[in-house]
């Protein structure tokens, strides 16, 4: 069908081509009018409250539909220039005719993606639980790429996923210094672009600019991972080489070997200083070599905590390897490697050398940021482990996404162990449902009073065991 109307475009194209181009690019000049006049773009954004009535005003355009505008656009100058230039022979318009076709295709897509912001049945005026929204049985309509090789998302669950994840607290920057968490897709770096061009601006085959805070914020602002470089990276000027691992886990690692240029910090002893104006502002005790931590208290009533051979008693030898998704040195990841277990330990440098740290403990940094994929094979890992991290910042949407992630690592009747997580007294049940909602087998499970500051928090920690499914 596509050869026939090429051939008969190709008759006549001296005077339909300039034609139906002038015509396309006036149409997506209009879909670009009508755009930005009703939404903004970057992506959708859906509330987090378990029921609420989503307006026009919260609905965002996708990346994906800014994209497709902007592709179609440069295909049309394109086109418009190569009428100038070519010469008028009949391959040359029949080259012609496909390039409006796909031009004319990818119009059609774009409509089509638009109408589901503004076509019936609309996705506002609803009432409608956004979390809990099944994406599910979206259409799998067949995707084309774009002349440029864009292509359109059409599942409405990634266009979900893709979108931002605001804090709980609406307004309010968290942990990670950001106001909603962007999940990394790829699509981020788009809008990140004057960045992504810094991070890559480097001389191939010389030393990398000294600029792994930018790249952090790329990664914390969705666009993970990020692009390969072919430059050197820097090595801290008087580095010694590490303690043995019999002496590494509990030893101040040396300051020679941290590149301290942008810390607040500039040594070790800085870390552990009380003197708030000097320390590490984010976590006073985070960098203590010591197990003073893991000084659980006994009584059940005030402490929220267990203790690690409490739960690896549930499961005797089957706790091999794990991750731990905590702000962390690597100090419970150092107790589980004296009982052989071996733990990865997510985190990022948030302010501090977390990562150098733990390394030079001799045990494994996983550099990723809260939005990735984890980087594990499905149904691998024996035990998830969290502290002081899925808290009460935290939406309930994101909550969902990190726990079937979560999920899909551990294998069958492995162990996740949620440990301290806070929130306000009148959250607390929307988390604890979420939790639920999993599916797993309470093995240990309490909720106490959190008592360091107004009285108003709640501290929540459970070891829960994976199910058979299938």
């Amino acid at each position: 069908m596509q050869k026939q109307i090429t051939s008969k475009l190709s008759r006549c194209l001296p005077g339909l081509v300039p034609a139906m181009l002038y015509l396309l690019f006036f149409i997506t000049l209009l879909t670009v009018i009508i755009v930005s006049s009703n939404i903004s773009y970057h992506y959708i954004t859906f509330t987090t409250t378990t029921t609420t009535k989503t307006t026009p005003h919260s609905i965002v355009l996708p990346y994906s539909l800014h994209n497709q505008v902007t592709h179609l656009q440069t295909q049309l100058g394109i086109l418009l220039q190569q009428l100038h230039t070519e010469n008028q022979d009949p391959k040359g318009f029949a080259k012609f005719a496909d390039q409006v076709l796909g031009i004319a295709v990818s119009v059609e897509k774009l409509v089509d993606n638009l109408s589901h912001f503004y076509g019936d049945p609309p996705l506002y005026g609803k009432e409608i639980s956004n979390v809990d929204e099944d994406f599910s049985e979206s259409s799998d309509a067949e995707v084309e790429d774009g002349l440029l090789g864009n292509r359109v998302f059409n599942s409405g669950e990634l266009k979900n996923y893709t979108s931002p994840k605001p804090n709980r607290q609406s307004g309010k920057k968290n942990f990670l210094g950001v106001e909603a968490v962007y999940p990394s897709i790829g699509l981020a770096c788009a809008g990140v672009a004057s960045n992504v061009d810094r991070f890559m601006d480097h001389k191939v085959y010389r030393m990398c600019p000294d600029d792994w805070d930018v790249a952090q914020k790329l990664m914390a602002s969705g666009c993970d991972p990020l692009p390969r470089r072919r430059c050197f990276s820097k090595s801290p000027q008087h580095y010694s080489k590490p303690l043995p691992i019999n002496s590494s886990l509990w030893n101040t690692p040396s300051d020679t070997n941290i590149l301290w240029t942008h810390y607040k910090c500039k040594d070790y002893s800085c870390l552990v200083s009380n003197d708030g104006k000097r320390g590490f502002f984010k976590c006073t005790d985070c960098f203590e070599i010591s197990k003073r931590g893991w000084e659980i208290s006994s009584n059940k009533s005030i402490s929220a905590e267990f203790t690690i051979d409490e739960v690896l008693r549930l499961k005797p030898d089957e706790i091999r390897i794990g991750l731990d998704f905590s702000p962390t040195a690597g100090t419970f990841a150092a107790i589980m490697r004296e009982k052989n277990v071996t733990i990865a330990s997510a985190t990022l440098n948030l302010g501090a050398p977390f990562s150098e740290v733990i390394a030079l403990r001799g045990l494994l940094p996983l550099y990723i940021s809260i939005g990735s994929r984890l980087p594990f094979f499905d149904n691998t890992l024996d035990i998830v482990h969290s502290t002081l991290f899925l808290d009460g910042w935290i939406g309930l949407e994101l909550l969902q996404y990190i726990l079937f992630d979560w999920d899909r690592v551990l294998r069958p009747k492995g162990i996740l162990w949620v440990d301290r997580f806070f929130c306000s007294k009148e959250d607390m049940k929307l988390y604890l449902d979420e939790f639920t909602k999993m599916g797993y087998k309470k093995l240990l499970w309490r909720v106490v009073p959190k008592t360091d500051k107004m009285g108003d928090e709640l501290f929540f920690s459970a070891v829960l065991e994976k199910p058979l499914r299938g």
